[in-house]
């Protein structure tokens, strides 16, 4: 069995290492000692390995093609702190709603280079957004052409746009969020993109500037990529085409996905070779950016040995949804004693009153007790972006660490923020 951080060293975040005490370090920050100083269970993000993962994606880029933007797919950690961050880095944006515009704005984001997304958008959150003086709307249904063009009219200006396309290409993912298959909740089929494309390029207050497909997240092959670039290639020639996100990471040991630049290299040349060296060329990265960024720090409730041996933790679903949703696996290991060899095989479980609030199956841990302190990697995607009030749990801090100090970015809840909302 291999649970050390010995061999999850590529799933933790940059930088991390064992320190002189024999505990494991996030950002320089020993992780015993922040679970004493801010308690569990919180969200430790190493500052430096965001920040190299951004820098990675707009050197990939700027290698290999001239005109681009990298934008910062914000459901994946829709943070303040790493809406700033991000943002200082020089990314653009992808919001799927007023309130992720909200957040990326107040972080300080550029509007004009904010991308607005969503497959339900509200008449409200368009006339937000237009006001706000977001760059691009990326269209969804027909019926959105008609209250985009509504609301452009009655601000009296032009919204420039992109056409999203569903390519019909399925990549090996949960079907939860797989997004470019045929049958999907997103964009326009090709055919019905191409009707679209007309009726836009009519409108008397809508710029028509480039398509957008997205063809589904943690995807660790490339070819549906590839495959989903021909498809939109077929439709016309833009000034701007979006190939989305999706890039897939390492939640385990065993999984290998492809490097960053690896993953822009293959984009790029099919872009040249389907379509022009001189478009404006869009990637979406979100988990790719963030995921391995961040380390849940858990503190040990109950170790019960019945059929199995279950390691009870002070979080669970309201912090980690998706294994779950999905039935995502990742690892663990002990912060206190990270490079002792596993001893068994244990389910780490949550404290809510569900049988399935199972954070993970079949892990390796070494001897762990009550009180002892769980780090569990890869948790910077969709884990604070899907946190819940379940059983009133209090949604945990979000910690930033960077060259051994710690700081809070987001607080942990109070008793009082359960009841903020309510009128009497």
């Amino acid at each position: 069995m291999t649970a050390t951080a010995a061999n999850l060293s590529h799933v933790l975040p940059l930088g991390s290492r064992v320190n002189a005490r024999g505990r494991l370090e996030v950002g320089g920050c020993d992780l015993l000692e922040l679970a004493r100083e801010f308690g569990t269970p919180a969200y430790v993000v190493a500052e430096d390995d965001l920040r190299a993962r951004a820098r990675a994606f707009l050197d990939a880029v700027s290698a290999r093609h001239r005109d681009y933007d990298v934008l910062f797919a914000s459901k994946a950690f829709p943070c303040t702190a790493v809406y700033r961050l991000l943002a200082e880095e020089g990314l653009g944006c992808d919001v799927a709603s007023g309130g992720e515009l909200f957040l990326a704005l107040r972080a300080g984001f550029d509007p004009a280079r904010i991308y607005l997304h969503g497959n339900a958008k509200s008449e409200i959150e368009l006339h937000e957004a237009v006001a706000a003086g977001v760059g691009y709307v990326v269209l969804d249904s027909a019926s959105e052409i008609e209250r985009l063009e509504r609301v452009a009219a009655a601000q009296r200006t032009r919204q420039a746009v992109l056409v999203r396309v569903t390519p019909g290409v399925a990549g090996d993912t949960h079907h939860a969020i797989s997004t470019g298959q045929a049958d999907s909740k997103f964009g326009f089929s090709p055919h019905d993109a191409e009707a679209a494309i007309g009726r836009v390029s009519a409108a008397a207050h809508l710029d028509l500037v480039g398509l957008h497909c997205h063809i589904g997240s943690q995807l660790l092959e490339l070819e549906p990529f590839v495959a989903a670039v021909r498809t939109i290639a077929a439709l016309g020639d833009f000034p701007v085409y979006n190939v989305g996100g999706g890039l897939g990471v390492a939640y385990t040991d065993s999984q290998q996905p492809p490097a960053i630049s690896e993953y822009v290299e293959t984009l790029v040349a099919v872009v040249h070779r389907e379509l022009r060296t001189d478009v404006r060329l869009l990637f979406e990265p979100g988990r790719a950016l963030v995921a391995n960024s961040t380390v849940t720090i858990y503190t040990v409730q109950s170790v019960k040995e019945n059929v199995s041996t279950w390691v009870a933790v002070d979080g669970g679903m309201s912090d980690n949804l998706r294994p779950m949703l999905y039935g995502s696996t990742y690892e663990a290991l002990l912060a206190g004693r990270p490079l002792a060899p596993a001893s068994r095989r244990c389910h780490v479980a949550g404290k809510h009153c569900e049988s399935g609030d199972v954070l993970i199956r079949d892990v390796p841990l070494a001897d762990p007790a009550p009180g002892d302190v769980l780090a569990v990697p890869v948790t910077g995607a969709y884990g604070y972006s899907l946190a819940n009030n379940y059983n009133g749990v209090l949604r945990a801090p979000v910690i930033f660490c960077r060259e051994g100090t710690a700081r809070a970015v987001v607080r942990r809840e109070s008793y009082d923020d359960l009841a903020a909302r309510d009128l009497e």
